[in-house]
């Protein structure tokens, strides 16, 4: 077998199969664009599952329709069943992040095929030993009434030379792949390999470890056969259309085929292993505790910057905060196991770039920004490591249990994940309290919806009277009507209110960020102000003060006006996020929003604060768009399925039903699913202004911005300020000019100012000097009190005593700053009664908790402050006594 790089061996595979007319398709994000359930693609089948749900019949790729496709998938595994994150770097063979190898066959070719070409290029292209070979196949399973996959069985020794005794049946758990609870599935067949040597092999049949996680008889290759639909009664389907799903680790066949018993051990790990040594100043496989450290780095550095390059910055929830996890994990063994106490990993995104610049460009292409990103985390969390790292030791010092209460404390406090914890407490042999950890999480974030929620719970069912003697819901018309003439379908009265269901609605409900609509009930010439607006499992529900008959119809009116501009400052967020994705990058999406009548609020992930040609730009952008009057186009109840292909946006997390609301303003600018308000064209807008970028988080930024007259007034305002400001500097068009000048005046009347106070010094310093006192012992006192000087300025006559005074002088001199209330001590002592053990630190120490304060610093000069000055003549008879007794 002749050797070949990580680089030929991924290339070997897709020319293979793309001489078998395969589409040779780019791999997707690791980020799901258009599939807010999942974390992280986790298998090369993600970007297919149409074709595989049916929902397609063929793959749409380079102009023409193809039912064969291969590929190199980057996934992430970090969660739920396929969670490998404990093991990385304990063996050689799990990873965060991973390439997956994979071919696909939608329709059209089955086991045959896939057999017999897995065999090919493993055996006959690869040259890999076929007596080291195993084949597991689908061994049956009563409960769903399935047989053993005989077919499979048929094909491997027909198609194949694989020997007939390797060939294995396995259980439903190794050998029946799922997509879900419900949907495709069917058997699958692995293809297993024995690095063993030959002496071991001998003494143990390999067929003995197939499954048995031993990290010398593993699996290369999955294929998975397509051939039955799981019902939601547990029933399976045959499905008319067959498919093909293949998965083959990459880092692992590229181990194999350079020989190497590890992943790591191989060139794809190489050139960051290599890095990370360097950096460590130390021989990577020579010692076991530092090499689990870089093998971990090496591994979790891939994962970060993958994931950072296709849109997940660290933050503290959903994918954010996975990234997070796996970062800081990183972070911690540079730390305690290398000894690296300064950001370092960042630098390693170059490396990585260099690395797969020719199979995945968006390192090279964001390499500034990953490094930027990560750079950012590792300051943020080495400033607090230290101290977690000495809190964790003192706190399992007795005890082989971790609360949850220092576990959590560690977390809020510390910034450590419970996983990092969890490692911490495994390597010292102790267990943590993961429940009560999660008990205080709950409590946390139950503390956050209370202290965020503005409204009473009206989701509830009954206590409604039923004027038509149903139950019914009520229908929302504010997309289209901001009036109506309608019946009331039933009210309740809670405490002084009513809350109403009307037939016909017109008035929006608070949710998505977009306050509810103002506005009346008109009934028997009256007026009654709808006061607020919520959401019921029957509709909206309007609630009022009082209303004349609550049998009767009413008119709905909403206020127009309010309408209008909560409209402009929808539409303006929905502009503003993708224009932030335009400057800022790809990572940014939305955590938080408001909008009213009166301004919006967007929060967003970013990492830093942005810079003012940032928000210069994003302003510019949302401007520009707003004087394109771009049309608003609306699409009610479609498909989600068919939302995701046309790219819209979505919420991580947020739950959506099968039919969605999109709203879209240039297909090519912004596509996003969304139940509020907006206006009919952007030019409704009319001007957009940033008025406040800030921090609301780690990683979250919050932009605060005005449209419309709200926007025209703050402009107003800032004008005239700015005349205010002329007017007072006498000037009409040159302020900044004028405003220079003062500031050039005032820094020249503060040097002035300062040269007299040092000058003032100098002179007081003199005549301490002049009035030092001999003490009995042979010291030299200089002690005394000057008026209104600063700290800097003790210090400076501080050193020109110890200059001017080389043996046996002391001094203790205050200061009262009558403005402030302030106190403050200077101490020096000179060398030769340093050696006899009298330190001006000891001294300030004593005499700083006398005038209410503290101090310290060098055994020759250290200084102190408190606020009590009718304490000084108190700490001078203490000093006195301090160098007498």
């Amino acid at each position: 077998m002749a050797f070949k790089t990580s680089y030929q061996i991924r290339q070997d595979f897709l020319d293979f199969f793309g001489a078998k007319n395969h589409a040779i398709v780019s791999s997707s994000p690791v980020i799901p664009a258009d599939d807010p359930t999942l974390l992280f693609t986790n298998a090369g089948m993600n970007q297919f599952k149409p074709l595989f749900l049916g929902e397609q019949k063929t793959l749409a790729f380079e102009g023409k329709d193809w039912v064969r496709a291969a590929n190199t998938q980057k996934c992430i595994r970090v969660s739920g069943k396929h969670n490998d994150l404990e093991e990385v770097g304990h063996d050689t063979y799990h990873h965060t992040l991973f390439e997956m190898l994979g071919n696909w066959s939608f329709g059209d070719y089955f086991k045959q095929e896939a057999i017999a070409w897995a065999w090919e290029l493993l055996v006959d292209r690869w040259e890999l030993d076929p007596s080291r070979m195993y084949a597991t196949v689908f061994g049956g399973d009563q409960e769903d009434g399935l047989e053993v996959d005989q077919e499979a069985i048929d094909l491997w020794k027909s198609q194949t030379s694989i020997d007939h005794a390797h060939i294995l049946k396995c259980g439903k758990k190794d050998n029946f792949w799922e997509m879900g609870e419900t949907g495709p599935c069917g058997p699958c067949s692995e293809i297993h390999i024995d690095l063993r040597s030959e002496q071991e092999r001998a003494e143990v049949d390999g067929a003995s470890l197939v499954n048995k996680d031993d990290p010398r008889v593993m699996e290369i290759w999955n294929l998975v056969f397509i051939q039955f639909n799981r019902l939601k009664s547990g029933e399976l389907q045959t499905l008319p259309a067959k498919h093909v799903d293949t998965g083959m680790g990459f880092e692992r066949i590229c181990a194999v085929m350079q020989a190497k018993t590890s992943n790591y051990d191989s060139d794809v790990f190489g050139p960051v292993i290599e890095a990370i040594s360097d950096r460590a100043n130390i021989q990577y496989g020579e010692d076991e505790y530092t090499d689990i450290a870089v093998r971990v780095i090496a591994d979790h550095i891939r994962a970060v910057a993958f994931s950072v390059a296709d849109g997940a910055s660290p933050s503290n929830d959903g994918r954010g905060y996975v990234v997070r996890r796996i970062l800081r994990r990183a972070i911690r063994y540079a730390w305690d196991r290398l000894g690296i106490k300064e950001p370092f990993l960042y630098e390693l995104v170059l490396v990585l770039g260099r690395q797969f610049e020719g199979v995945f460009p968006e390192l090279v292409a964001q390499q500034a920004y990953i490094e930027k990103v990560v750079h950012s985390e590792e300051n943020s969390f080495i400033r607090t490591l230290g101290q977690g790292i000495a809190l964790f030791e003192q706190m399992t010092e007795h005890s082989k249990i971790l609360t949850g209460e220092d576990a959590f404390k560690l977390h809020d406090t510390y910034g450590f994940p419970i996983d990092l914890t969890q490692l911490m407490a495994r390597e010292k042999g102790l267990q943590v309290d993961v429940a009560g950890f999660d008990e205080r999480m709950d409590e946390q974030k139950t503390r956050a919806r209370a202290a965020g929620s503005f409204s009473v719970d009206h989701n509830e069912k009954g206590q409604w009277n039923w004027l038509a003697g149903k139950e019914t819901s009520s229908e929302f018309i504010g997309y289209d009507q901001l009036s109506s003439s309608t019946s009331i379908l039933a009210y309740r009265k809670v405490e002084d209110t009513f809350h109403l269901l009307l037939e016909k609605n017109p008035f929006y409900a608070e949710g998505g960020g977009q306050v509810s609509d103002q506005g009346v009930l008109k009934q028997a010439g009256q007026e009654y102000a709808v006061i607020d607006v919520q959401k019921s499992p029957y509709g909206s529900v309007l609630v009022v003060k009082q209303l004349s008959d609550l049998g009767q119809p009413v008119e709905a009116k909403v206020n127009r006006v309010s309408r209008a501009y909560t409209c402009a400052n929808h539409s303006a967020t929905h502009l503003l996020q993708a224009a932030l994705i335009e400057v800022l990058g790809p990572h940014v999406a939305q955590k938080g929003s408001l909008v009213n009548q009166d301004y919006l609020r967007f929060d967003f992930t970013h990492f830093e604060a942005m810079t003012k040609q940032q928000i210069l730009d994003v302003q510019t952008l949302v401007n520009e768009k707003i004087r394109a009057n771009i049309p608003l186009e609306e699409d009610r109840e479609i498909p989600i399925e068919q939302a995701k292909k046309r790219g819209a946006r979505m919420l991580f997390g947020e739950k959506y039903g099968d039919k969605v609301r999109v709203i879209t303003f240039d297909s090519d600018y912004s596509i996003e699913l969304c139940g509020g308000t907006h206006v009919q064209n952007t030019g409704e807008i009319g001007f957009f202004k940033i008025v406040h970028e800030s921090s609301v988080a780690a990683g979250i930024r919050r932009i605060e911005a005005l449209t419309a007259l709200g926007a025209e007034q703050w402009v107003a305002e800032q004008e005239s300020d700015l005349q205010t400001v002329a007017n007072l500097l006498g000037t009409s068009n040159e302020v900044a000019e004028s405003i220079e000048r003062l500031q050039a005046d005032k820094k020249e009347l503060e040097r002035k100012v300062d040269a007299l106070i040092q000058a003032k010094a100098i002179v007081s310093q003199q005549t301490l000097m002049n009035s030092a006192e001999q003490l009995d012992n042979g010291i030299k006192w200089v002690c005394g009190h000057i008026e209104s000087v600063n700290m800097d300025t003790l210090k400076s006559i501080g050193y020109s005593i110890l200059n001017e005074t080389p043996n046996m002088t002391v001094s203790t001199i205050f200061s009262h700053d009558e403005d402030s209330g302030k106190v403050f001590i200077l101490a020096t002592v000179t060398e030769d009664l340093i050696q006899t053990g009298l330190k001006a630190g000891a001294i300030v120490g004593k005499l700083g908790r006398i005038i209410g304060g503290g101090g310290g610093g060098q055994p020759s000069l250290a200084t102190a402050g408190g606020s009590k000055p009718e304490a000084i003549p108190e700490a001078i008879t203490a000093a006195r006594s301090m160098l007498t007794d």
